[in-house]
């Protein structure tokens, strides 16, 4: 790259790294079911995707629902959407031949999920994905998820590339606010949603067979700014939790 500062790529995993939402949906589904809640798990996950389990949880019952409760109806999920996905684990197109490229041209690489730890090796070690990346944040790394900053601000400073030299990759709404919430630019990957459906980002793109590094360097250059987070849109999505 002509620039000596070097450019960061980050990475939202689910949607993004693999297109798994709907085994997600799937595994909210079999929940409600279970609890008896007639909410539509993929319109759910249409609007909530990226935020933590648990947040999503808070917003389907009607009453009340202790933390402690909600995080053993998320670990419940979790076992469900293991299950199904257990043997549907695959990356998507693309993406190793993408890391290796992006490496090699120099970016710096690093995952910004949601998910545990547990949830984070699920994919990553099942796919050999892990050492692509110089940093991994997680749930646990940060106090607020999605649709807050700090998954993406954390792996910036862990990476020590400034935010304005960041791209985020995601597939849902509240991702793309938190990339911009962190001053961060945004390509949209759409495997949740259309194109129209992102508020500004850089790009859309179905899979990584559609992007190379220099495409996205290109990208960074001719739009040197990040947009500003949408506290509308961000506030319909996720219904001012």
């Amino acid at each position: 790259m002509a620039d000596s500062a070097p450019y960061a790529l980050l990475f939202d995993m689910d949607g993004v790294l693999v297109d798994n939402t709907r085994y997600q949906a799937r595994a909210f589904q079999l929940l409600f079911r279970e609890h008896g809640l007639t909410t539509n798990a993929r319109r759910l996950l249409a609007r909530l995707n990226g935020m933590p389990a648990t947040n999503i949880l808070q917003t389907v019952f009607r009453h009340p629902v202790p933390k402690k409760q909600l995080e053993e109806y998320a670990s419940q999920r979790e076992f469900l959407y293991r299950t199904l996905y257990w043997n549907h684990r695959r990356e998507l197109p693309g993406l190793t031949a993408f890391l290796q490229a992006a490496r090699a041209a120099g970016f710096r690489l690093a995952l910004g999920t949601g998910s545990a730890p547990e949830t984070i090796g699920y994919i990553l070690d099942h796919l050999h994905l892990r050492s692509y990346f110089d940093v991994i944040v997680g749930k646990a790394d940060v106090p607020n998820g999605k649709p807050h900053a700090d998954t993406f601000a954390v792996a910036a400073r862990k990476l020590g590339v400034p935010p304005e030299r960041c791209v985020v990759f995601e597939d849902a709404i509240l991702g793309e606010q938190a990339a911009y919430r962190a001053r961060m630019r945004c390509i949209g990957v759409s495997t949740t949603l259309r194109a129209g459906q992102f508020q500004a980002p850089l790009t859309v793109i179905k899979d990584f067979t559609q992007l190379t590094p220099e495409q996205v360097y290109e990208l960074l250059e001719d739009t040197p700014t990040a947009p500003r987070p949408d506290k509308a849109l961000a506030r319909r999505q996720y219904m001012q939790l």
